[in-house]
């Protein structure tokens, strides 16, 4: 064919949350390879991939000891049928995940992407009210979540995201759940401000529980940062309150660990921070450090046994996906985990996460169109407001995140907007040199794309 691969792409292909009438009249940004931090397009320009390809890469692109742990077990079958059978990259992976994963959580149920992780987590809790020994609860069929929460697209996790521009549409499909305020301190629900505020927000919490914990499943929850609805953070103390709320009101606890799993806010789960041990754990995007499409949904020994009886019971969870225990996506998260063995991620992305935090704070922390700066290790939301002083935020329609994702693609540095806020969630391998130059050219953006501030 003679068209170039963007002409090809408009003619064939659907993006995800793309208006594609916009993509339609655009070139579109072919990459076609990519090393370390790098991704290089098709006319061999070099880009700085400061959104982690959507929070999925850890080590860089191109990462030796994942690309031998992938062709090592090509050489043996790529693919086997988890339904009757086992593969060893899958049994490996699931003893090397719950040896890591809070005490408690004790088996592994594979599927294939954050959305469907959430999706088991919530229909086994479901499930396990019904069935539970010795004492069924099968009024617990309602869940709980937070406003603006995001668990994924299927239409279980939707049914617990709350941001209406991606979820009213199908509101038509989803069933009722319990919706709870996040403590969104920049723009607090109650008017607080967080140096006094003496976790006035866990109130919310507790009060939604004792009017609903008795037919409540389960509570939904990101740990410590809300990652799709602009890296909204809680403050210290938040989550442990509302895992020991959750227990106290017998409500089972879903951390939904896909965004903030393996390192990102550095620790190995956002969990540890503050030794949450929840009922159910779903992790995917950095599960393979971006190089295959894997998830797991991890329970507590107590939830599984709820599971086991005789054949004409009927208690089988009736779930499964074609590529459930994959062996190469396996093979790929064995060989991450390696990497954090061998090169002790955990210890060296300290410094470099003071690093970025440091230069974040000095080189955006002055802008008048800065209006918030929050998350948690690698992961940080940078707010935009039209008027720092009253906290105007910015009109949708003036996609000030897309212009300035432009200017940043002109300055050879990859991030994707959440509408007014920029996000910056690197690969945990960014060196401290790349880190400055994505934060001064965010700067960079910020100044063309708001003329300087005026």
């Amino acid at each position: 064919m003679t068209d170039s691969l963007g002409t090809r792409d408009r003619r064939h292909l659907w993006h995800p949350f793309t208006q594609m009438a916009d993509w339609e009249r655009d070139e579109p940004l072919v990459i076609v390879s990519g090393k370390g931090c790098l991704l290089v397009d098709e006319d061999g320009r070099e880009y700085l991939d400061g959104s982690s390809s959507i929070w999925v890469n850890l080590h860089g692109h191109r990462k030796p000891a994942v690309d031998r742990a992938i062709k090592r077990q090509l050489d043996r079958v790529a693919h086997t049928t988890f339904l009757g059978a086992t593969n060893p990259p899958a049994v490996e992976l699931a003893e090397r995940l719950v040896e890591l994963a809070p005490a408690g959580l004790s088996r592994v149920f594979y599927s294939d992407n954050g959305s469907t992780a959430v999706e088991i987590a919530l229909k086994m809790a479901y499930q396990y009210w019904r069935q539970r020994r010795p004492a069924p609860r099968p009024e617990k069929r309602r869940f709980m979540h937070f406003r603006h929460a995001y668990h994924g697209d299927t239409v279980g996790a939707v049914s617990v995201g709350g941001i209406d521009l991606f979820h009213e549409t199908f509101r038509g499909l989803m069933f009722p759940s319990t919706t709870v305020e996040f403590p969104y301190c920049y723009r607090c629900p109650w008017g607080k401000q967080p140096d006094t505020c003496n976790l006035h927000c866990v109130g919310d919490v507790q009060q939604a529980l004792e009017t609903n914990a008795h037919e409540t499943a389960a509570f939904v929850v990101e740990p410590l940062v809300q990652g799709a609805s602009g890296i909204l953070s809680m403050p210290p103390g938040y989550l442990s309150a509302v895992a020991d709320l959750c227990r106290r009101h017998e409500v089972l606890l879903i951390a939904d660990e896909v965004a903030t799993g393996f390192g990102r806010t550095g620790r190995m789960f956002a969990c540890e921070h503050e030794a949450i041990q929840p009922d159910l754990m779903c992790l995917s995007k950095g599960l393979t450090a971006g190089y295959m499409p894997l998830a797991a949904t991890l329970a507590t020994e107590e939830i599984y046994r709820g599971f086991l009886g005789r054949y004409d019971e009927f208690r089988t969870f009736f779930h499964g996906h074609s590529y459930t225990g994959n062996p190469l996506g396996c093979a790929a998260a064995l060989g991450s985990l390696e990497v954090f063995d061998t090169e002790n991620v955990l210890e060296k992305i300290q410094p470099r996460i003071t690093h970025l935090w440091r230069g974040v704070r000095r080189h955006l922390g002055d802008h008048p169109h800065v209006g918030d700066i929050r998350g948690r290790g690698l992961m940080v939301g940078i707010e935009l407001v039209k008027d720092r002083a009253t906290r105007e935020p910015f009109p949708l329609e003036e996609q000030v995140g897309n212009r300035i994702g432009r200017v940043l693609r002109d300055l050879g540095i990859l991030l994707r907007p959440i509408g007014s806020v920029l996000v910056l969630v690197p690969p945990l391998a960014m060196t401290r040199p790349q880190l400055t130059r994505l934060v001064t050219g965010v700067r960079t953006a910020l100044d063309r794309v708001l003329d300087g501030g005026q």
